[in-house]
């Protein structure tokens, strides 16, 4: 009995030794750190380093807006959500995980770091068709190494207090909604309500997974109506949205609310900002003019009607004005509707954001 608690002395007196790196952050950055989870809305490269993927966006005509006028593995002619996301709360934007994997870096976790995969959904089956994508749960497993890494440098008490007011970003769900609207044999598997079932029952489970690594603060969009993307307007001959794919996204989305209510009321000390992508994209497609935008249908690069009988690559021809469309490519929206969507994710008004939007969620 002598020997161990010798032996628990010793030991306490060289984890006293071990160097623990405490976190500052500076007066205009409002959180410590932005960890972002989610699908090509917010991928801001880890797929350019998935050698066998089709899901990626390396390659003109996209970046032609971004600094540099190059292509960085956003689908966008220029910066995304999670870019504007990091600017609005004083950070850089947070880096693709998998860059640190494949060159060996040293992992500067303390701003953050971005997991999100085009392609990818909140269920591991989706995106699966081209190629590797990465799932939500592996995108927190990712995250699980990340949490070990900041434990080493901050120690428990500093990683935790860190991490409770740094911001989580989960915004994903659009390719599970469009993969069971393209699956005969997922719509044969599941009714619509059962498949919106297992999506935030997953979503659920990797949420709490968060949570014991220390999230405390989401940011959680609801899909928006992809049945107006060019790709589905160009299934029907007057151009007009899938109304029946809208309805799935409007059926998770109130599952989505209704299951972080239920979250909430149980994990007591996580707070969360949803925002209502559908209302917001529905009410720029209705009145563009109002937000400066005069082309809501067709893509801004591609081929053929709409834009979308051809993706955008390098082949396809793009619009000169980008910040009048909404759409950049088939699916995608324009730099200009991304930082529309930020800004009003921010600070925009309860209509779209509840129970509180980002700022007053930074506050709490």
């Amino acid at each position: 009995m002598a020997f161990n608690n010798v032996s628990r002395a010793v030991a306490m007196s060289f984890f006293l030794l071990i160097p623990v790196i405490s976190f500052k952050y500076s007066k205009a950055q409002m959180v410590p750190a932005l960890f972002v989870f989610g699908d090509s809305l917010v991928d801001v490269g880890n797929n350019n380093y998935l050698p066998f993927s089709i899901a990626k966006a390396d390659f003109p005509n996209n970046g032609i807006d971004y600094p540099a006028r190059i292509p960085t593995g956003r689908f966008s002619n220029g910066k995304v959500i999670a870019d504007f996301l990091a600017e609005k709360v004083g950070l850089p934007t947070s880096p693709p995980y998998l860059s640190f994997l494949s060159n060996n870096n040293k992992r500067p976790f303390l701003t953050g770091v971005n997991f999100a995969s085009g392609a990818s959904g909140i269920l591991n089956s989706t995106g699966q068709s081209l190629g590797m994508v990465i799932p939500l749960t592996k995108q927190v497993d990712y995250y699980a190494s990340v949490h070990k890494d900041l434990l080493e440098k901050l120690g428990s008490s500093g990683a935790q207090n860190y991490l409770s007011k740094s911001l989580f970003a989960i915004d994903t769900g659009s390719n599970d909604v469009l993969s069971y609207s393209d699956s005969s044999d997922l719509r044969e598997k599941s009714t619509p309500q059962q498949y919106v079932g297992l999506m935030i029952r997953t979503l659920k489970s990797q949420m709490k997974r968060l949570y014991i690594y220390g999230a405390r603060k989401f940011l959680i969009p609801g899909v928006a109506s992809v049945g107006c993307a060019p790709s589905r307007r160009i299934e029907n001959r007057a151009g007009e949205c899938n109304e029946e794919l809208n309805a799935l996204s409007i059926k998770y989305n109130e599952g989505l609310k209704s299951m972080l209510l239920k979250l909430k009321s149980k994990l007591k000390d996580i707070n969360y900002s949803y925002f209502d992508a559908y209302s917001f994209t529905q009410n720029i497609i209705q009145k563009p003019a109002a937000y400066g935008f005069s082309e809501v249908k067709a893509a801004c690069c591609g081929l053929g009607r709409l834009n979308a009988d051809v993706p955008c690559i390098p082949i396809s021809t793009y619009c000169s004005n980008r910040s009048n469309h909404v759409f950049w490519d088939i699916v995608h929206p324009t730099e200009a509707t991304a930082r529309l969507v930020v800004n009003t994710i921010f600070d925009g008004p309860s209509r779209y954001s509840f129970p509180i939007n980002i700022k007053q969620l930074i506050a709490v």
